[in-house]
């Protein structure tokens, strides 16, 4: 029998895995569940609420939107709320939904405004006077982070509308960030290439882009934006569609994917329609939102305390197929990462066919209790990325399956066995010198065109390292015309080539040679952040793990794996090897630019965000300028640089140390006196 107590239990369970989940879909960008799932997680909750009142909570997810805040941004209060919709997956609750409205209008006809729900990271643009002001993430739907100057980066957006167009003074319109399918699938090559999680979908790369702290690496993204929305006093029209149709005219981007619909039969057809035609479009889709299209009824109707009743969205079910499991085999890449892959029937799947689905690790195979035979459910994640998302049992219990799965405990290449980190997903080969793989791929990632530019590529490294010619990077730089012209398929114009390019790697800015390296989690953005603050490879070799975690973005995970790589020996004489046959192993002195004791003596931390420089450009200044930069405040701090939205409890123990502290103007000053 069912108690009270087993309903409350109940409530607090699914609390809390919602709040886990949204913290993982706004905060991190890695949602592990499908929305499907989220929604009927969400919608058993307010099921439950409403049965049992007396477990009534204020912080219950039933009552707020999931957030995307960060603490890198200044936070701004939106001037009208930015509400979710209520989702549906049937066209049984489209009717619903659509005699529910008509009921509330008391039998007053109304119009129904079919449009395509982009699957992106929401965003309110501010305009006055014709002018982009602000733009602002949806946050928690009351507040949002200011990210005004990555969305300016967005050549779709508007930052100035042409004159006399007829716009209100001010306005707000809403719309959707999203990264188009082409810049999705470069974006994870370059992810695989240097072993990085791939980006589920594009969603997720979209929303984690808007959040980078460099505007230029979020322009390099090539973001879209599509607008959905009017905001305002004074619009131009009585009407969604009227109003969206005039801001197409101001030139924002409005999807001529929306039609006004008289009918329910009308919605359907819509919805028919772009559930297969929109697998042609250049941006991520998800569904269909409907809304009721007179802006006078749109105000009738009003809102819930989370949805506004005049809207609702319609979610596409995920393409799946099912097809029979033969085998797992296990990659392993150049910092020794093991992946497992599972190898499929051949089934056609969104239009492509698929054979292979990435198991990701340990922790997926063990949940999915995967055994060789199984029939499996594979869907494409973000239409794309193909991913096994359950297993057939009923099947199992009928026919006679292979033996469990179970993850890999030695190398597949070198038999060496295999270590996980403590709380991390992966196994890795810890044989970074004796595997195989390994050896080649750190060649390989060496040579590529954002590394050392080596005019080489996979196969080549694979026949000059099975020849004996080459062991590590630095062996590149040993080889000579003769041990080439003695390889097959080489001629002296192709060795002269080479010859070449091994010279002209000679004179490629230190920031790459450091990417080159191939340290486990320096990615090219790392690498250049580290070069910036620590000018050679000297003085990132002597770094504490103090220092390197006081530095923008270089978290506990990234300073470990940097110390690790320079306490090996091994990295040790690579390094030197290099410095000797001549690459560039500090910044050039036009980019560390002029030096100075202005600062000389003086501690100084940093915290908040500043309006003209960022914080790792604030942190190289002080150095250049000979002083020192520490991440926590001590009583031998002299100076606490603050910016905006700094931390409160760094200001108060300033304050009570009696530490001066100072605005960017003001450090500016200092340096240029």
């Amino acid at each position: 029998m069912t108690t009270m107590n087993d309903m409350e239990n109940r409530i607090k369970a699914l609390r809390e895995e919602l709040e886990r989940h949204n913290h993982a879909y706004y905060v991190l960008n890695a949602p592990t569940i499908s929305d499907y799932e989220f929604d009927q997680k969400m919608r058993e909750l307010q099921d439950l609420e409403a049965a049992y009142p007396e477990y009534d909570d204020p912080n219950s997810p039933t009552r707020r939107v999931g957030s995307d805040l960060t603490k890198n941004f200044t936070q701004v209060a939106h001037r009208y709320p930015m509400l979710s919709l209520g989702n549906t997956y049937s066209k049984e609750e489209v009717r619903e939904f659509y005699e529910r409205v008509g009921r509330a209008l008391l039998g007053e006809p109304f119009e129904i405004v079919a449009e395509l729900k982009y699957d992106g990271t929401s965003i309110s643009v501010t305009y006055e006077e014709g002018q982009l002001r602000q733009a602002v993430t949806r946050g928690d739907g009351t507040r949002g982070d200011d990210v005004t100057a990555n969305v300016r980066t967005i050549r779709s957006v508007p930052l100035r509308l042409p004159a006399n167009a007829g716009c209100p003074e001010r306005f707000e319109v809403r719309g959707e960030i999203l990264l188009p399918w082409t810049e999705f699938d470069r974006l994870n090559k370059e992810r695989e290439a240097q072993e990085e999680p791939l980006f589920a979908n594009p969603r997720n790369a979209a929303s984690g882009t808007l959040k980078l702290q460099d505007p230029r690496i979020v322009a390099s993204r090539k973001l879209d934006a599509y607008f959905y929305y009017l905001l305002g006093e004074n619009l131009p029209g009585e009407t969604h569609y009227e109003n969206l149709c005039a801001a197409r005219r101001w030139g924002f981007k409005v999807s001529e994917a929306m039609k006004v619909c008289q009918t329910l039969q009308e919605i359907y057809d819509f919805i028919d329609y772009w559930d297969t035609e929109r697998k042609n479009l250049p941006v991520a889709t998800d569904g269909i939102v409907l809304k009721v299209n007179s802006l006078r009824q749109q105000r009738n109707l009003g809102y819930t305390a989370k949805n506004p009743r005049w809207a609702i969205a319609y979610k596409f079910q995920a393409e799946r197929e099912v097809t029979t499991l033969r085998e797992v085999s296990y990659q392993v890449g150049r910092t020794g990462a093991i992946t497992p892959v599972a190898n499929l029937d051949p089934v056609l799947l969104a239009g492509t066919i698929v054979k292979r689905a990435s198991l990701h690790n340990a922790d997926i195979i063990e949940s999915l209790d995967l055994h060789l035979g199984d029939h499996v459910f594979v869907e494409k994640g973000g239409e794309i990325i193909p991913k096994i998302v359950g297993v057939d049992t009923d099947y199992r219990e009928t026919r006679a399956v292979g033996e469990k799965v179970h993850f890999i405990t030695r190398c597949p290449e070198c038999g060496t066995p295999l270590v996980r980190p403590e709380g991390e997903a992966a196994h890795y080969c810890p044989n970074e010198t004796g595997c195989p793989p390994q050896i080649k791929g750190r060649i390989e990632h060496f040579v590529t065109r954002k590394a050392l530019n080596i005019n080489i590529g996979p196969e080549t490294v694979e026949d000059l390292y099975e020849a004996g010619l080459i062991h590590d990077v630095a062996d590149l730089y040993t080889l000579k015309i003769e041990d080439l012209l003695r390889m097959e398929r080489w001629a002296m114009k192709s060795a002269r080539n080479l010859m070449k390019s091994l010279e002209d790697s000679k004179s490629v800015p230190f920031e790459r040679v450091l990417y080159g390296l191939g340290i486990r989690y320096v990615g090219e953005t790392v690498a250049k952040r580290l070069a910036t603050v620590f000018h050679d490879i000297d003085q990132l070799q002597a770094a504490p793990y103090e220092t390197l975690v006081a530095v923008d973005e270089i978290g506990e995970r990234i300073a470990l794996s940097v110390i690790e790589y320079f306490k090996d020996e091994r990295n040790q004489t690579i390094i030197g090897r290099l410095k000797t046959y001549g690459l560039q192993m500090a910044l050039a002195e036009t980019t560390e630019g002029d030096q100075s004791d202005k600062l000389k003596g003086l501690t100084i931390v940093i915290s908040g965000t500043f309006a003209h420089h960022s914080r790792d450009e604030y942190k190289a200044m002080i150095e250049r300028n000979g002083g020192k930069n520490t991440g926590s405040i001590s009583k031998k701090t002299d100076y606490l640089l603050a910016g905006e939205n700094m931390g409160p409890a760094k200001l108060e123990k300033a304050t009570t140390l009696g530490i001066k502290i100072i605005n960017e103007e003001e450090f500016l000053n200092m340096i240029s006196e």
